[in-house]
């Protein structure tokens, strides 16, 4: 049997705000749905996180007209409070975040496998305005 081989993808965004509160913003739900979307015209409506190692998670992305809606989600593999958080998502693609204090901000680096549909550049760009979006909406509350 071969194992393929995929392409990472690193974002990253420092967030000008204490990394106690970016871990916040970034693991409870109430927060999730406010952040967790790549345009305006999508939204997260629903989210559970139950955040520990062996802890699932899913995050509800829809557009908002009803045309389409998905369900991101996976297990957590390696939890470490305010540093790092590891997963693989329900397809089996794995993804790191590691958290970084930097005098009073935090930065935020991802690092995920990359799928088989969309070009590299097209997912880069998508994980990335959600991240964008986290740090906007993490700064200005």
């Amino acid at each position: 049997m071969t194992t393929k081989t995929r392409t990472a993808i690193t974002i990253e965004s420092t967030v000008q705000a204490p990394v106690a509160k970016v871990w916040d913003y970034w693991n409870q739900p109430g927060h999730i749905t406010q952040w967790a979307f790549a345009s305006d015209d999508w939204h997260a409506p629903k989210s559970e996180n139950d955040l520990r190692t062996g802890g699932k998670f899913s995050t509800t992305m829809a557009a908002k007209d009803g045309s389409f809606s998905f369900e991101f989600g996976g297990e957590y593999t390696d939890v470490k409070e305010h540093k790092l958080i590891e997963y693989t998502m329900g397809d089996g693609r794995k993804v790191s975040v590691l958290f970084t204090t930097i005098d009073d901000a935090t930065k935020v680096v991802e690092t995920f496998e990359a799928e088989d549909e969309n070009p590299v550049e097209m997912q880069r760009e998508g994980w990335q305005t959600i991240l964008n979006n986290f740090k906007k909406y993490t700064e200005s509350h």
